[in-house]
């Protein structure tokens, strides 16, 4: 599965290997500007694009063609992995910090803020939206034949690929974003989408290992030589889905509370110094009537 095995044309890789260098060159802008990133986001970021360009560029690629286990990891690192990786980058406050507010910089900076106030991305970003993306992700791309209808081709696999990463950082985006937003719920909103959007993958995969004939055409016949059985194949690919995302739920679910205690510590934090503040203003104005009275 990790053997090296780059596709014909290697699209995703190639557009990690290009997001990772733009973001170097980002960080770079960034920090001769005389300003500081966090290592972290660095780290994060950059281990999305290695993760991406890995799971679409070595050999499990060539194996989703044929093995419904290797596509459902494939799936299931793109739509719940990478995406919160490359979120917790920040490339979107990266961008607005790096990009020169002069000549091309200044197109590119209006482009992504016009992009960013759309009601297009108010839309996408809702969870109205995101969650029954989500299931169709899952649910419509099996139960209703997708894989089968497009799979089988360069255009059509790549397509689905691109469907899941999209569907997954539209889900992380609203969630474990640090930029601005369009819009942005309220923090037990957002736990609460959470809560609904993570667990779905895991009733798929209970479908799939209890299904007793091969649910996709593409995979129920795996070249005779693998010694592969099909309907095994799948009930592993089902075993992945009810099982992959809980560790990186978890580790999601803990990032947000982390954030989510924290933002309330600074509200409590600038209440505690509004109320101080108008504490001073009331002595103060006590003080002039005393004075006046006086």
């Amino acid at each position: 599965m990790l053997a090296w095995d780059l596709p014909a044309i290697p699209l995703l890789p190639v557009l990690a290997g290009a997001a990772a260098l733009f973001y170097l060159a980002g960080v770079r802008t960034v920090r001769r500007a005389g300003r500081q990133w966090p290592a972290a986001r660095i780290a994060s970021f950059l281990l999305g694009c290695l993760v991406l360009a890995a799971v679409t560029g070595l050999r499990i690629e060539t194996y989703s063609w044929h093995l419904f286990s290797a596509f459902m990891f494939q799936q299931l690192t793109l739509s719940i992995l990478v995406p919160p990786l490359l979120v917790g980058g920040a490339p979107g406050v990266l961008l607005l910090r790096a990009t020169p507010h002069h000549g091309i910089g200044r197109i590119v900076l209006g482009a992504a803020l016009g992009l960013l106030r759309s009601r297009a991305s108010r839309i996408l970003l809702h969870s109205a939206f995101t969650i029954p993306l989500f299931l169709a992700s899952y649910y419509g791309v099996y139960l209703l034949g997708v894989v089968d209808a497009v799979g089988g081709t360069w255009i059509g696999h790549t397509a689905l690929q691109l469907f899941f990463l999209g569907s997954g950082l539209l889900f992380a985006i609203p969630i474990m974003s640090v930029g601005p937003l369009p819009g942005r719920d309220s923090w037990l909103m957002r736990f609460f989408d959470i809560f609904i959007e993570m667990p779905l993958h895991v009733f798929i995969g209970v479908i799939l290992m209890m299904a007793t004939t091969p649910m996709v055409a593409m995979f129920a016949d795996p070249p005779a030589a693998w010694g592969i059985d099909p309907l095994r194949d799948q009930s592993i690919a089902g075993a992945l889905a009810w099982s992959y995302g809980e560790p990186i739920a978890m580790v999601t679910v803990c990032i947000f509370a982390l954030r989510w205690r924290r933002a309330e510590h600074r509200d409590t934090q600038r209440a505690g110094a509004d109320r101080r503040e108008e504490d001073e203003r009331a002595a103060y104005n006590a003080y002039l009537a005393d004075l006046r009275r006086r």
